[in-house]
């Protein structure tokens, strides 16, 4: 835009001169500008809106039916923890205990105070595994084994691990 600053206040000749031809060329103008820019200018001028996602017809989130029931089964993760899980949602309903040690001496602990555990096991489901305390665990076949005799014990289905 051109501006002519001087004393006089209003527009000025120059000024009214210069804006008439700026809007009579302004087509002109404004396609030399897009070929200097390779298209940007109108871009620039005109922005499209970005393109919202369009809804596929999934839903990405069914709602929640009733509450299923619990299906407890015991579990050895890969860290040592024995927990009871649900298998429906996989999350930990109960911590049973952890597995001490490394290599054959590894042993199973059961979740009590004088274990270091802050929230120790139920004093019923305590008793049931008591004698389990200090089971040597030394390789996986002894894990499994501990997994059938916990949920057999607490009368829980024995799932068991495919081997690949």
């Amino acid at each position: 835009m051109v501006y002519i600053i001087s004393k006089r206040d209003g527009p000025h000749r120059e000024e009214v001169a210069a804006k008439d031809f700026l809007k009579k060329n302004r087509t002109k103008i404004n396609a030399v500008a897009n070929h200097l820019t390779g298209g940007r200018w109108q871009e620039l001028r005109n922005p499209t809106p970005p393109l919202q996602p369009q809804p596929s017809g999934k839903l990405w989130l069914t709602p929640p039916g009733r509450p299923r029931e619990a299906e407890p089964y015991v579990r050895i993760s890969l860290n040592g923890r024995v927990v009871i899980a649900d298998l429906a949602s996989g999350r930990q309903l109960h911590f049973v205990g952890e597995l001490r040690g490394k290599g054959q001496s590894r042993y199973f602990a059961l979740a009590t105070r004088e274990n270091g555990i802050f929230e120790p096991l139920d004093d019923g489901i305590c008793e049931v595994l008591a004698d389990l305390e200090r089971m040597s665990v030394p390789d996986e076949a002894s894990e499994g084994r501990l997994e059938q005799i916990i949920s057999g014990r607490l009368g829980l289905d024995a799932i068991t691990k495919s081997v690949e």
